[in-house]
Formats: structure tokens, sequence, C-alpha cells
């Protein structure tokens, strides 16, 4: 059986390496895992309990809207019920919005390079993919804005991107929607939202108000540390979410998603006190990074991009068989960088002493620094 051309030649997702993986693969007993960008934290200790409370109810399917969800976090976004749908992971979402937006031949604008998985959506629908390269690792919204024809449906904005971590301003995000025609639907993806400080950062949900062709991705899979639970978030123009209900699959987000994510909306300390440790894990990284000479590019995320100066795999290799998993920019577009998620104070340290062990091996630094 042939499947349907669109998605001949497909690249599968490639995610991090799994920590039980590299466990069995290398005979470690322990392993630290930084390339999937997940909360080292872990996530609020008001999710078990709440989780508990579910014990008895297993057997129900849940609610297809979850309407209690919907209600928290429109009250805590402050924003109307009717603008937020709910997915397994925002990842679910993007698939939404392909579906409902894109048909054979139609056109969708994206950077080169950021999230793999807009390419993915656009090619299963037939849709075409029209790729703009990054400036200085960030999105080129002009040029973005320049690439939109009548063909074009769709423009994807991640930010921060994912893999640079670099942020478009409120000023040039508002600029670019005034720029683009009534029939584009634009996406901003704030996957990193919450861990942002930077003043320039937009306050999407006001451009929301002005711009009703533009959807608003968010995830519990981040800064609220419920990556295994799967759920994500998009607040859109009420018509907009009613076309994505219309192809959204029922039941899409578990029982046991909408309780653990109720729980950690509720503890905004918990958030509060993640970003902090995640600035200040930033700042050790990059110092040790400026020290070296290695570039990068400002993180806004709870992750790094950075420079090796060699073939990104040799660097990744080296590092997994210390017991730290990276991710390589060799599948991210960028063949000589490594990403790193930043960690607890404590994965950082032993990150950096890896690091600083294949810097001397390549004769990079001397062997006492």
């Amino acid at each position: 059986m042939k499947p349907k051309a669109s998605i001949q030649g497909l690249a599968v997702y490639q995610p991090g390496k799994p920590l039980e993986e590299v466990k069995r693969e290398l005979g470690l007993d322990e392993v630290i895992k930084l390339a999937s960008n997940e909360n080292p934290f872990g996530c609020s200790s008001e999710v078990w309990p709440a989780l508990a409370e579910e014990k008895d109810h297993f057997h129900l399917y849940p609610e297809g809207t979850a309407p209690e969800l919907r209600e928290k976090l429109a009250e805590h976004l402050e924003a109307d019920p009717r603008r937020i749908i709910l997915g397994n992971g925002s990842d679910e979402i993007v698939q939404m919005i392909a579906r409902a937006y894109l048909e054979p031949g139609a056109e969708s604008v994206m950077a080169d390079l950021t999230f793999p998985r807009y390419e993915t959506a656009i090619r299963i629908e037939g849709g075409i993919p029209v790729k703009v390269p990054l400036k200085d690792g960030t999105h080129d919204l002009e040029a973005m804005a320049q690439a939109v024809t009548a063909k074009t449906r769709i423009v994807w904005v991640c930010n921060p991107n994912n893999p640079t971590g670099t942020i478009v301003s409120h000023g040039a995000l508002s600029q670019f929607l005034d720029q683009l025609p009534e029939h584009v639907l634009v996406v901003v993806d704030e996957a990193y939202y919450e861990y942002v400080t930077d003043p320039s950062y937009p306050d999407s949900l006001s451009l929301l108000d002005y711009n009703p062709q533009i959807i608003i991705l968010r995830t519990f899979s981040k800064i609220y540390g419920l990556a295994a639970f799967r759920v994500g978030y998009g607040i859109g123009h009420p018509d907009v979410i009613n076309e994505l209900n219309r192809v959204r699959e029922p039941f899409n987000v578990n029982r046991l998603a909408q309780q653990a994510a109720l729980a950690a909306l509720k503890d905004q300390t918990f958030v509060t006190y993640c970003c902090n440790q995640n600035r200040l894990g930033i700042k050790k990284i990059t110092n040790k990074l400026d020290e070296w000479g290695l570039h990068y590019f400002p993180a806004h995320g709870n992750f790094i991009l950075f420079d090796t100066g060699f073939p990104a795999n040799e660097a990744f290799d080296y590092l997994l068989r210390q017991g730290i998993i990276v991710r390589s920019g060799q599948a991210l577009g960028f063949p000589t960088y490594i990403r790193v998620s930043v960690g607890t104070e404590e994965q950082n340290s032993r990150f950096l002493e890896a690091y600083a062990l294949f810097l001397k091996e390549k004769g990079k630094i001397h062997a006492n620094a």
C-alpha cells in the first residue's frame, strides 16, 4: 500500500534521547537530561493530591472541551473562555490549525530555522512551506511579510524561537501584523512565555484584541513541568476557535491531564521560582561561554544554543559518554552548535565541568583551567 503523496519522504520527528535509553546503552547509573527543555524542578506539589482525587473516575471519559480548565485559564489570563481551546500538547493545536486552514497548494510562511512540527503539519495537509531565513538567529519579520502572497494561509512566529531562544519585540510584532492581509492567520507560539523577562517581549493578548487573525499558543509542558501529561492551549478569536473545534479530536485532553493542569495553574509561586532559577542558570552558563569565547544566541527561554567550534555531534557524543544528554545542532540546522537546557544549579555545574573537559581534550583551554 502506498501512503498519500504529501507524507512520502516526510522526516520522522526525533526527540532528545531518553534517560532510560542512555543508561541502557552506556551502562550508566546516573544520567542528566538537558536536551528537551523540560523543567528540572518537576511540577508543583499541588499536582499529586489533585490526581489522587480522580482515582475513582478512571472508567469515565473526560469532558471533551475541558470546561473547568478553560474557565480557570480564562480567569488567569483575563480572557473570554470562548477564546480558549485545549490540546494534547500545543503540538496538537498546531495540527488542528493546519488541518482547518490548509489545503493542497496553499502556502504557509515560517522561519528557517524554527520548530520543525510546523513544516510537518503543513506538508501533511499538502501545503507548501515557505521558509524565510533567520536574521541573527531571530525571525526576520520584514522578509516574512514580503513572502506573503494571495496563496498564503498561515504564518508561524515562534517566540521565543526554538532552537535559538531569540525573541521578536512587541513593536516589531505589532508592525508585522499591521502589514498582513486579512486572509492570513498568524500563529504566535509562546511555549516558553513564562520564562521571558525581557520588557520588550510582546503582550500578545493585547495584540489579539486588535488583530482577530492571530492565535497564541502556550503550554503546560515547560515551566509548569507537566510534559508527561501533554496539555497545551490556544487563545484566539471565538470564530477561529470554533473552526478548530470542528477538527479537534473528542476527549483530546485526558481526565488526569486536566486535573494536573488545574492544580499547576493555581501554584504561581512555583512558576515564579522556576523563572528566577532559570535566569540564574542562564547567567551561570553564559558567563562560562563568554570566558571560553564561544558564540551563543540571546537566551529568553530555558535553553541556550551555542557554537562548539566543532561538528556538533562530537560535543554531543562526548557529553553523552559523561552521562549528560544535550541536543545536537546537527538535527536542528546548526551543524556546529549544541542546545543545552538549563538545569538545576548542580546539573548546570556538572554540564560546565564536562564541557570544560571536552575543550581541554580539543586543546582549546589549558589542562589546569
